[in-house]
């Protein structure tokens, strides 16, 4: 095979692997973003605290981050329920979405960062899995187990969830809360539990991102920051409230991103990344799948 197809091939590869994990990281965003119109800007950090759970169970009790995330699911899922409480307490009631209340979770986003260099301080954690290292050799391109088990985790939530949203009272009630309050009401459904539900399914999702972040680079309490704009303009590409929109982004995000770090370098990878998101906008301003 042409030695520049050969490298297309694998960067177009390993694009749709790193889109996957984009897709993991995003999907919480999803949720509370684009269902619940509630703009977590601290959810990076409750990603970066499933990363250092997962390390810590690596690393003391040599489990597997990824099983580790699983076990730590209900904790998380608890964790986001009670913060929700708080903004529901602090700023819904009182009709006040505005930047107090998207000073909420910067507030949140600072004091988990600095809570973690105090606990850990600012070395890079890693993990160790069999999987980090081997590639999967195939007979045209290799896929690094590093990236493919956070795809195929993604893969698995991103149904999961999309099955569960769609086929269920409590999925649908939940994709109707942002939508039609009162209608919601008439159908015996509480919006204020039903939108404190599903904020702890978007924070429960970021204990499995935050495994999956982990596996695949070191991490060190401010790499939250990297992936704010990035999940954000995931959301918005796909289309609010679409997870198949946000994933055909997520794999988008991350093919441009793999080819142009393959082909003219890394440091032009955001630059390029965002011109297609604001060039997509520009034709599609309710993004790829929004209604």
């Amino acid at each position: 095979m042409d030695v520049s197809l050969d490298l297309l091939m694998n960067a177009v590869i390993s694009g749709l692997l790193l889109g996957g994990f984009y897709a993991a990281v995003s999907i919480g965003v999803a949720i509370s973003f684009g269902m619940l119109d509630i703009v977590n800007i601290a959810h990076p950090a409750f990603i970066l605290l499933g990363s250092y759970i997962a390390f810590i169970a690596n690393s003391v009790l040599g489990m597997d981050p990824i099983l580790a995330a699983v076990v730590a699911l209900p904790a998380f899922y608890l964790l986001g329920m009670a913060v929700y409480q708080v903004y529901y307490v602090a700023f819904e009631r009182r009709d006040d979405q505005s930047l107090r209340g998207l000073s909420f979770f910067f507030g949140l986003l600072f004091i988990a960062e600095v809570g973690l260099i105090l606990v850990f301080g600012v070395d890079y954690r890693s993990v160790n899995t069999p999987y980090i290292g081997p590639s999967l050799h195939l007979v045209l391109f290799d896929l690094p187990w590093r990236l493919l088990v956070p795809f195929l985790v993604s893969m698995v939530m991103a149904v999961g969830l999309q099955l569960f949203l769609s086929r269920t009272f409590l999925g649908r009630a939940i994709q109707a809360v942002a939508q039609d309050q009162l209608a919601l009401q008439l159908m015996a459904a509480n919006p204020v539990k039903i939108k404190r539900i599903a904020f702890g399914l978007s924070i429960a999702t970021a204990s499995l991102a935050g495994a999956c972040l982990i596996i695949i680079q070191p991490v060190e309490p401010s790499i939250g920051r990297e992936y704010i704009g990035r999940v954000f303009a995931i959301c918005v590409l796909g289309g609010l409230g679409s997870f198949p929109g946000m994933m055909i982004a997520a794999m988008t995000l991350g093919i441009v991103e793999s080819l142009t770090s393959t082909f003219f370098g890394p440091s032009w990878s955001p630059a390029v990344a965002f011109g297609v998101l604001l060039v997509t906008l520009a034709v599609r301003p309710s993004g790829i799948l929004g209604r």
